[in-house]
């Protein structure tokens, strides 16, 4: 294990904005890019960046942005997991409905990411991702928010 010292420092910025995305269909959207550019637009520093769904049927990960593939696996486990023909009670707006809220509960509605010289500190394969888990299209928002020091 590599320790590395502890630093105390104060808050002196936050920030928040809503992204609002828009899906066409089931799947991942990467949204990496958007939360850089908040974090620059925030002026951000030394902190912690806060990213949450407001949805029970759409959720967020922080996944692999090399190989497609891996995406591809990851939605057909989620399928296999939560199927629309699963025999669900609710199904008010449409059998992707329950499949989409089980999907939901399974994954993330909020993620933090360490942020260092305003920029978050992710793995060199790791990318932020909407996941979309219904079938039709949906405009989905996102608040994402930093809390640390400003960059200037």
């Amino acid at each position: 294990m590599t320790k590395t010292p502890v630093v105390m420092t104060g808050i002196d910025a936050i920030a928040t904005s809503t992204l609002r995305i828009e899906t066409p269909h089931a799947g991942f959207f990467d949204i990496t890019r958007e939360a850089r550019a908040f974090l620059r637009e925030a002026r951000a520093g030394t902190g912690a960046l806060t990213l949450f769904v407001r949805h029970t049927s759409a959720s967020l990960t922080i996944q692999e942005n090399a190989d497609p593939d891996v995406l591809t696996d990851l939605m057909t486990v989620l399928d296999h997991l939560a199927p629309a023909d699963g025999g669900w009670r609710h199904h008010s707006e449409g059998p992707d409905d329950m499949p989409a809220h089980i999907k939901s509960m399974l994954t993330a509605c909020s993620l933090q990411i360490p942020v260092i010289d305003g920029v978050p500190v992710l793995g060199t394969w790791q990318g932020i991702y909407l996941i979309e888990h219904r079938a039709r299209p949906h405009r989905r928002e996102i608040v994402l928010q930093f809390i640390g020091q400003g960059g200037g």
